[in-house]
C-alpha cells in the first residue's frame, strides 16, 4: 500500500494537510477525488485545505493550494502560514523566505510558532453597496485579499447567519461566476474586531479565515477608524493581526501574523482517499 507523509497543521483554527511534493508524490491525474477523499472529516484526517510545497526557480518554493472541495485557490492567508513554518522545519527554507503563489510571491518570517508575512495589495475595494437576497436589500462591502471577500458589518457576531446568508451571497449572480468569501465583522474596542467567515471552496464556516481577516481589517480601518495592526478575533478565539499602511487609493505594505502550528505528522495510507 503506498504512503504519502504529511504534516497536519492549524492557523488560528483553519486547519491544512500539507505535503511536500518536491518528487511529484501526488501524480495531477484525479488530484481532486484525492483531495475530497482526504480532506473529508471523520472519514479520512479531514481539513480545510491540501497545500502541496513543490519546487520552482526565484523562490525558496512555490505551493499549490487546494480548498476541501477540490478547487484551486489563489491564495490562503492562514495557510501560507503553516506552510512557511513546514517549509522551516523541512530545511526548504530559512527562517526569513520567500514563495510562490497564484497571487503573487510572498515573504515570510517564522519566529517559532509565530508566522508574519506580506500579502498582495487590497484590490476592488468598493464600500457600502447593496445586495439584494431573499430577505430584502443588504449593505455590504467587498474587497479583493487574493481573493475575493464581502465584508459585513454587524452588531454581534455571535448572532450573525454565516451560514444562510452567506451562503447566498457566496452563490449570489452578482459575484458569479467565481463567488466570494463572506464575512460578518463586529467593531469592539481599540483596533480588535471579531470576525466569522464563510469560505468559498469549503462551503461552510471555518474557525479563521487569513485573507477573510485582512479583509474585515481594511473594513474596519475605512468605517470604524481602526488604526494598524487590527487585532482580528477569530471564531476559534485566536488573534491575528493585521498591518497596513494607507497609501493613495487604498493600501499597502499589508502584513498577517499569526500562530501556525503542528497538530501532528503521519502517513496517508490508500485507503484515506479510497
Amino acid at each position: 500500500m503506498n504512503k504519502i507523509p504529511f504534516f497536519k497543521m492549524s492557523g488560528s483554527g483553519n486547519d491544512f494537510i500539507v505535503i511536500d511534493n518536491r518528487e511529484k508524490i501526488i501524480p495531477d491525474e484525479n488530484i481532486s477525488d484525492f483531495i475530497v477523499g482526504i480532506c473529508r472529516r471523520k472519514m479520512s484526517v479531514g481539513s480545510d485545505g491540501l497545500i502541496l510545497i513543490e519546487n520552482t526557480g526565484g523562490a525558496d518554493f512555490k505551493w499549490r493550494f487546494y480548498n476541501s472541495d477540490g478547487s484551486v485557490a489563489e491564495m490562503c492567508g492562514n495557510g501560507a502560514r503553516c506552510a512557511a513554518r513546514f517549509a522551516l522545519i523541512n530545511r526548504i527554507a530559512g527562517a526569513d523566505m520567500t514563495f510562490q503563489t497564484l497571487a503573487g510571491t510572498i515573504s515570510a518570517q517564522v519566529r517559532d510558532k509565530l508566522v508574519k508575512i506580506n500579502v498582495p495589495n487590497p484590490t476592488d475595494l468598493n464600500l457600502d453597496y447593496p445586495v439584494e437576497l431573499q430577505g430584502g436589500p443588504l449593505m455590504v462591502s467587498s474587497v479583493n485579499t487574493g481573493v475575493p471577500h464581502v465584508v459585513i458589518p454587524v452588531k454581534d457576531v455571535e448572532r450573525a447567519e454565516v451560514f444562510e446568508v452567506g451562503r447566498e451571497i457566496r452563490y449570489h449572480q452578482k459575484f458569479a461566476p467565481a463567488g466570494t468569501n463572506v464575512n460578518f465583522m463586529s467593531a469592539r474596542g481599540g483596533s480588535q474586531i471579531a470576525i466569522r467567515t464563510y469560505e468559498r471552496g469549503v462551503e461552510d464556516e471555518t474557525l479563521a479565515c487569513g485573507t477573510g481577516a485582512i479583509a474585515g481589517a481594511i473594513v474596519a480601518a475605512l468605517k470604524f477608524n481602526k488604526k494598524s495592526p487590527v487585532d482580528v478575533v477569530t471564531r476559534s478565539g485566536g488573534h491575528l493581526f493585521i498591518y497596513f499602511k494607507a497609501a493613495a487609493g487604498g493600501f499597502d505594505e499589508v502584513f498577517l501574523e499569526g500562530d501556525a502550528r503542528v497538530i501532528y505528522r503521519g502517513e496517508l495510507c490508500e485507503e484515506a482517499w479510497a
